[in-house]
């Protein structure tokens, strides 16, 4: 979407050097070099603490260049285990480790565009105010941080995790397993991920889809250790990282984001995850790309045009809210499991698609069609609450 050129010399500040701000600024600064811009991070890193994965299919069109620039440790294939049934599937899987992201920041934004442990005390559509009193004006400001709280408007569940990274070799470390949901069943939903990073490091990670984001770090962390352990991991401990993501069941987005809120937004504050998920890779590198194709960075075009991405992100997902009512609300927390078991009986192709958001009208019917893994009534229940009680 092409805009009208602001004549306003200010620098486009974005407010959080995570995921999508680092993005955001790598992408925008390599297409319009001789457009200000400045980036600002309250850590001492770009990125934090954190692995991304994703599908190669995810990738949208154009993003291969900036993949290829984060190096991700690639797998040609995954695997999955439930009480009833396994499988492995020939897709491949990568993952994109937080310090290559800082890396890649430093290398290529001049060293006037970013700032790390700056905090920002209040973002207003042209300025932000640091902790210190000090104010930057800007032709817009984006405000690219991590939900610091409730997000209004949403209904959500939360995926919460603890990952351990171990000094250790696996058995297949060209196989990464995504889920293994043959652990006992505590607080929802739960499955072991397990990402062999290297032929001498593991990521052994304890998942839960729960309804409440209260995360017990240490009783989870004891949880990794055993099942890595179970695995035959019995290594020193490198690292350790921590997440609780939103899952959107449904809600109001003109309360989440209101039509008249001047100030843009991008990832997860933004709403910019996959509904379902979590994963927030491939939609942060699509509004990064987009983002470079603006040539009217005022705030009020800003906004508008920010707004409008998660309008067709909240349209595009409404299947998605429809499968985390029926995950969240027609089963109970110890039976979620069945729902993810079935779903991996399909066919290959339709799971990327399912990863990806390219779903088809037939890949619709076809994961809803045939034996329900949950109550009859209750999904029943679930898909007329989806369709009368939430937008």
């Amino acid at each position: 979407m092409a805009m009208q050129e602001s004549v306003n010399q200010d620098p486009l500040i974005i407010v959080g050097g995570g995921l999508a701000g680092s993005l955001a600024a790598l992408v925008l600064s390599r297409r319009q070099p001789d457009r200000p811009l400045l980036l600002l991070e309250a850590g001492s890193v770009f990125g934090g603490n954190h692995t991304w994965s994703f599908f190669d299919s995810d990738i949208p069109p154009g993003g291969e260049e900036w993949v290829r620039a984060l190096e991700p440790r690639v797998w040609p294939r995954y695997q999955v285990a439930f009480p009833g049934h396994e499988r492995m599937i020939e897709h491949r899987y990568n993952a994109v480790a937080s310090p290559r992201l800082d890396a890649l920041v430093r290398e290529r934004l001049p060293r006037d565009q970013w700032r790390c442990d700056c905090m920002v005390a209040r973002i207003e559509p042209q300025r932000v105010v640091l902790d210190s009193g000090d104010a930057i004006s800007a032709c817009a400001v984006i405000d690219a941080r991590g939900p610091d709280g409730p997000m209004p408007g949403l209904e959500l569940g939360w995926q919460k995790f603890v990952g351990i990274e171990f000094a250790a070799k696996v058995l297949d470390p060209e196989c990464v397993t995504i889920m293994d949901a043959s652990v006992p069943q505590i607080d929802g939903y739960r499955f072991v991920y397990t990402l062999p990073l290297a032929a001498d490091r593991v990521l052994v990670e304890d998942t839960y889809y729960s309804d409440k984001p209260v995360l017990d770090v240490e009783q989870v962390s004891t949880r990794v250790r055993a099942a890595a352990l179970a695995q035959g991991i019995d290594a020193p401990e490198i690292r350790r990282e921590t997440g609780v993501l939103p899952i959107c069941i449904g809600g109001d987005p003109d309360v989440f984001w209101p039509a008249d809120d001047p100030v843009a937004r991008l990832g997860i504050k933004g709403g910019f995850f996959q509904a379902t998920t979590g994963y927030s890779f491939a939609l942060a590198l699509r509004t990064a790309l987009e983002l470079a194709q603006c040539d009217d960075f005022s705030a009020p075009a800003l906004a508008a045009w920010s707004r409008q991405q998660f309008i067709s992100h909240w349209q595009q997902s409404a299947y998605y809210r429809l499968l985390n009512s029926m995950i969240f609300h027609a089963a109970a927390p110890h039976e979620r499991y069945r729902i993810f078991e079935r779903f991996y009986r399909l066919s290959e192709p339709l799971i990327a698609r399912f990863y990806s958001g390219d779903l088809t009208m037939f890949d619709k019917a076809r994961i809803l069609t045939g034996k329900p893994p949950v109550p009859i009534g209750a999904a029943l229940r679930s898909l007329r609450y989806s369709a009368t009680g939430l937008r």
